[in-house]
């Protein structure tokens, strides 16, 4: 038997290891060749008589992260292709074929009459975890590094090749939908606890304990080929099951809001599948599974959150033919809450930070953050003493600039204030070497300004972190007039080695996220000052899909900070540059009544300790009028609050600002939460068409103000019928 992506042995006791070792991969991928090779070595398990039972394991330091998307993908592409050649009946019989594939080839490898046993160490997701979930045995190592679990749900699927039947069947309804919903990476210990594994091994007793249970079991099947099989929950139509699903319906609705087909297809495929025996389940599942892959929530959140952000992590951007970078030491000047974690994640990384700020007690509290953020992995069981010990040790507080001497890397977080960063520029290149980078965490002040202080421009940048720092995984790589290739290389290096996402984008107020995001808080303010309710402001922005609605999130970034935006904006711009109801809004709440948000537990809301948040009852005070909440337009409340954003996004294309859209998408997205079931805010506009985007931003534009006026070049794209991945697709220097 030849095979190229595994390696198959047999023991004397006549049991086989088939272990998967794709070449030229770090990580084993799921591909049409895989596919096509673990068929051939299942029919040949069954075929030969010597062999008692199988061990699917890996030959690389992970198992597996699952399908190659790409092949996902390319099937909706031939789909297409098909219809258009054989008609769409055709075309989808072609579909739902290859979409079920690897469904078929694990319900042939569970019920070939041979057993098999998974033996998985590190990561072991999606598609492979369905393989080993299909496995009548599955032992995994105690190693910290090993995972298992479905995280289709991220990307806008779900697991299709059985996994909502196989893990419905494993444990209570309830458990697996949440499972299922959430697409958490679980931890061996847990998955023990769950019943979606059997064993928690050593790394060098994995093989073992596989071929162990394999010899000792012969016959083995899976519970539910097994005459006299009862579901865990008993089922669905019985007084235990209708206690399960009104109430998932629900959590369902609350949790998406309905703006995740695949979602509502985890919750259909389940509920119907679990009715039925479990090949008729695996059809259903199948079916669900060939509709949400071709659905165009799927395709935009396969193409951003995994595409196009693997891309650009993995350098997309990065300038051709620069050397590459290595960072020992990193300066971080400010040790505020931004400087704090900005330190903590590069500490985390294994560097060394000098960590300087104005006095030692500011610059020990700085670390002192680092220390915190540890303990509680620590409370929770996701972190050692020792860990703690090792990332302290690597950062070095200081008041001293002439400790920053040696870094190879600076980066600034200081207050936003031009006088102040200023002054910080002057005081580090005195005693920095003349080949660092100097990079300034601002997330207004153009960088072009900035490095005017800095005595070598080009290698001046901007690096634009989010807060929370250790949560948030964008990073905004900010390109002045002058800065050189060399400054933007070391700028990416060191977001790649910090773990982040970078997006790249050239220099102009608020940049490409802050741009687009402030809109949606402004667009809520003006809703406020209208006269909606506060309550249901918020809910239209969960509603439309953003993680949190305006007001809300305006406290998180804090009122006073907007405020400041504000006023830095008038004193650079003018009074025309804010509409004053605006600027009267954030005067009254922050300088009236101090009231700044999250920070001082005072703002659009109120934060009692040990309470849940409520929204501030005097904002009604502050409406002058109140408009009948059953006479506003909800529909058109989620419009105003997506359109803002999408269209400042378009502008920044214009504007080129931005100049690779799958940056736009992915910035978005990961950078302040912009509706993920639709890709990211070009996605938006194209799922929707120019045509129709720009029909929708007049009308309302012709009721809300000249802010909802399509730019020339949205325009231009109606008029040609063009998308922003056709104008402008990021492939076609590639090709």
């Amino acid at each position: 038997m030849k095979l190229e992506h595994f390696r198959f042995e047999t023991d004397a006791d006549g049991i086989a290891t088939l272990t998967w070792d794709s070449p030229n991969r770090s990580m084993n991928v799921i591909t049409v060749q895989v596919m096509d090779e673990l068929e051939k070595a299942v029919a040949h398990v069954a075929a030969t008589d010597a062999i008692k039972g199988c061990v699917i394991t890996s030959g690389k330091e992970t198992f597996s992260g699952g399908a190659d998307l790409a092949m996902l993908q390319g099937l909706g592409a031939e789909y297409q292709k098909r219809a258009k050649a054989d008609g769409p009946e055709q075309a989808m019989s072609f579909f739902f074929d290859a979409s079920r594939r690897l469904s078929q080839i694990y319900r042939e490898l569970e019920t070939c009459g041979k057993p098999f046993a998974a033996a998985v160490h590190g990561t072991c997701l999606g598609g492979a975890f369905e393989l080993a979930l299909s496995c009548q045995f599955r032992v995994v190592s105690d190693d910290e590094k090993t995972r298992v679990g479905l995280p289709e749900i991220k990307v806008g699927l779900f697991p299709g090749a059985g996994g909502t039947q196989r893990v419905a069947r494993m444990m209570p309804t309830g458990d697996a939908l949440q499972m299922l919903f959430r697409g958490d990476q679980i931890k061996p210990a847990q998955a023990k606890g769950m019943g979606l594994v059997h064993a928690v091994v050593a790394r060098d007793a994995l093989i073992q304990t596989a071929k162990d249970w394999l010899k000792a079991n012969p016959a083995a099947k899976q519970p539910w080929d097994t005459e006299g099989y009862r579901l865990p929950s008993n089922k669905v139509h019985s007084a235990p099951g209708m206690m399960i699903w009104p109430p998932a319906n629900a959590i369902y609705r609350r949790e998406t809001q309905d703006n995740y087909p695949a979602a509502k297809a985890v919750l259909a495929a389940v509920y119907e599948g679990l009715q039925l025996p479990i090949d008729q389940g695996l059809r259903v599942e199948s079916r669900y599974f060939a509709k949400i892959l071709r659905s165009p929530q799927a395709a935009h959140m396969i193409r951003s959150l995994f595409l196009s952000k693997g891309e650009l992590e993995k350098g997309a951007r990065r300038p051709a033919g620069a050397p590459a970078n290595s960072f020992k030491t990193v300066g971080v000047i400010g040790a505020g809450f931004m400087g704090a974690g900005i330190a903590y994640v590069t500490a985390l990384a294994g560097m060394k930070v000098v960590l300087l700020d104005r006095d030692m007690a500011a610059a020990e509290k700085g670390k002192a953050h680092s220390h915190k953020i540890v303990s509680d992995q620590i409370a929770k069981g996701r972190a050692k003493s020792a860990d703690r010990d090792v990332l302290l040790e690597r950062i070095t507080p200081t008041a001293d600039y002439n400790d920053l001497k040696g870094c190879d890397l600076i980066v600034e977080a200081v207050f936003e204030d031009r006088a102040v960063k200023a002054e910080v520029i002057r005081n580090v290149q005195a005693v920095i070497g003349k080949d660092v980078i100097f990079a300034s965490n601002t997330s207004t002040l153009p960088i072009t300004s900035l490095a005017e202080n800095f005595a070598r421009p080009k290698q001046f940048i901007g690096i634009h972190f989010f807060s929370p720092v250790d949560k948030m995984l964008l990073v905004e790589v900010i390109l002045g007039k002058k800065t050189g290739d060399k400054a933007l290389a070391a700028a990416l290096d060191y977001v790649r080695a910090i773990r982040k996402t970078p997006i790249v984008v050239n220099d102009t107020r608020g940049f490409f996220a802050n741009r687009c995001v402030l809109n949606y808080l402004s667009e809520g303010h003006r809703m406020l000052i209208e006269g909606v309710p506060a309550a249901m402001i918020e809910n239209a922005g969960k509603m439309a899909g953003m993680p949190v609605g305006p007001l809300s999130l305006t406290d998180e970034v804090a009122i006073d900070l907007a405020w400041k935006i504000t006023q830095a904006t008038l004193k650079d711009l003018g009074p025309q540059a804010v509409e004053p109801a605006l600027v009267d809004l954030l005067d009254e709440l922050v300088v009236k009544l101090e009231r700044f948000g999250r920070k001082n537990k005072k703002g659009f809301y109120d934060y009692q300790p040990g309470q849940p948040k409520r929204l501030w009852p005097g904002l009604k005070d502050l409406q002058k009028v109140h408009l009948d909440p059953d006479a506003i337009d909800v529909e058109e409340l989620k419009q105003r609050l997506l359109v803002c954003q999408a269209l400042e996004a378009a502008k920044t294309v214009e504007e080129k600002v931005i100049v690779d859209v799958r940056e736009a998408d992915v910035g978005s997205i990961l950078g302040f939460g912009f509706a993920p079931w639709s890709g990211g805010t070009l996605s938006y506009i194209d799922g929707m068409g120019a045509q129709a985007f720009v029909a929708l931003c007049k009308k309302l534009a012709a009721k809300h103000g000249p802010r909802f006026k399509p730019n020339r070049l949205l325009v231009d794209m109606a008029k040609k019928g063009e998308t922003f991945y056709g104008r402008f697709n990021p492939y076609k220097k590639a090709a």
